[in-house]
């Protein structure tokens, strides 16, 4: 398993990598972020150090939405904070978890029993992120996802220490599909990915369409890093539904969105709509292929000063602007280590109570908020691709069509079937 260890200190940035070998960087904060959350060394931090990991794709499907850039934006938190809470160290892991659960509760069982981690801030996909839930409940540690999707996780798989962070399929489906179906696409036909998330957002985006007054036609499911859409393409055409829906991610959502254009599916009158299209998506695709569609999102580089300065500092590093599943990996850090300078430990039940009580005030979300099933509510956005002549620049791709209040964008607790919520 190719693994990334990284110790930032209070002392100068070195970076080391060795193949698929451990590696260790150290580095002192930026000095453009909010400063230290320290103080007194307290006797209250375990082990000396505040450890935290993260369970990524680093070379798979989801590298590129998740992978190196929700490491770097990781880094990015600890440094801003100065490398130190409480007067200890922060260490961050990062692992690549090849997209398989067993892998991922391998290595969350190892970093909680061994390593001595004391909270994992993301863990990308959905598959991977349940199964590192269980191990994670049943060793009183603190997890929290920004890659992974599925609405199950603050549902059946929901635990007093889990956070669902940036975005979760209920949001997708609620804002995308309703304003698909209100502009006209009432007939719905689905590609999916076959795992839990492709399942959740197909589930969700298929209740919103028929509450919106619009019909699911079929669907149809494909497994996780498919290179072959044709005869999934074939059924969608075949139906005469109005859009096709893509409940997938990744480069599984580039592969289904360039193959349809080869099929000829915009010309045989059939619209796609993206479930989960993340901004490294449209951009890697380009607007010729992209323009006019709807998606949503959680986090946009160019909303305002605040998330441009950031996402400035993040493409310097990285090559790239971020996406919502990166800033919001950036997000939680920093609330993990405000609670943990405000609880005075790095306890699990202490930060958790201190997370809980403090409003999500950041570059990612306003006024945020944790709710007893672990969802993390705030704002999401609704936009539009723009046209090639709309756009100023590589990365000037969208224009926000609505802005979705959190109350509004997830599910309501009034509908949870996580039983911590008491109705």
């Amino acid at each position: 398993m190719s693994r990334v260890r990284t110790t930032l200190l209070a002392a100068a940035m070195v970076a080391a990598w060795h193949g698929g070998a451990c590696a260790q960087a150290g580095g002192q904060g930026s000095g453009q972020g909010s400063g230290h959350v320290s103080g007194q060394v307290s006797g209250r931090i375990s082990d000396g150090a505040v450890r935290l990991g993260f369970l990524l794709d680093m070379s798979g499907v989801y590298a590129d939405v998740t992978g190196p850039g929700s490491a770097a934006a990781a880094r990015m938190a600890v440094e801003d904070v100065g490398g130190t809470v409480l007067g200890a160290p922060v260490e961050v892991l990062v692992a690549d978890h090849q997209n398989k659960a067993d892998v991922a509760a391998t290595t969350a069982r190892a970093w909680f029993d061994t390593e001595r981690v004391d909270a994992i801030l993301d863990v990308a996909a959905s598959a991977t992120a349940l199964a590192a839930a269980d191990i994670a409940r049943a060793k009183n540690k603190i997890i929290a996802f920004s890659g992974p999707g599925a609405v199950r996780l603050t549902n059946e798989a929901c635990g007093p220490t889990a956070i669902h962070w940036a975005y979760d399929t209920y949001a997708l489906a609620n804002a995308t599909a309703q304003a698909t179906v209100k502009a006209g696409g009432t007939s719905w036909f689905f590609i999916s990915a076959d795992y839990a998330f492709g399942q959740d957002l197909e589930r969700d985006a298929s209740t919103v369409v028929k509450a919106t007054g619009g019909t699911v036609l079929g669907g149809v499911r494909a497994p996780l890093n498919t290179a072959d859409f044709s005869s999934y393409l074939l059924q969608a055409q075949g139906s005469g539904a109005k859009v096709v829906g893509l409940a997938n991610a990744g480069r599984d959502t580039t592969n289904a969105i360039k193959q349809a254009a080869e099929f000829g599916l915009a010309q045989g009158g059939q619209k796609l709509a993206g479930l989960l299209v993340y901004i490294n998506d449209v951009h890697s695709l380009g607007l010729e292929a992209t323009q006019g569609m709807l998606l949503t999102e959680g986090f946009y580089w160019d909303l305002d000063e605040g998330t441009r300065a950031w996402s400035k500092r993040f493409f310097e590093r990285v090559g790239r602007m971020p996406n919502m599943s990166q800033a919001g990996v950036y997000s939680t850090v920093t609330h993990y280590l405000k609670a943990v300078a405000r609880a005075g430990t790095d306890e699990t039940g202490a930060v958790m109570a201190a997370m809980r009580a403090m409003p999500v005030d950041d570059v990612f979300a306003r006024g945020g908020r944790i709710r007893e099933d672990g969802r993390m509510v705030h704002d999401m956005y609704l936009f539009e691709v723009k046209k090639p002549g709309e756009s100023t620049g590589p990365w000037d791709l969208y224009k926000r069509v609505a802005t979705i209040p959190g109350e509004q964008a997830f599910q309501p607790l009034s509908a949870s079937r996580c039983p911590l919520v008491k109705k």
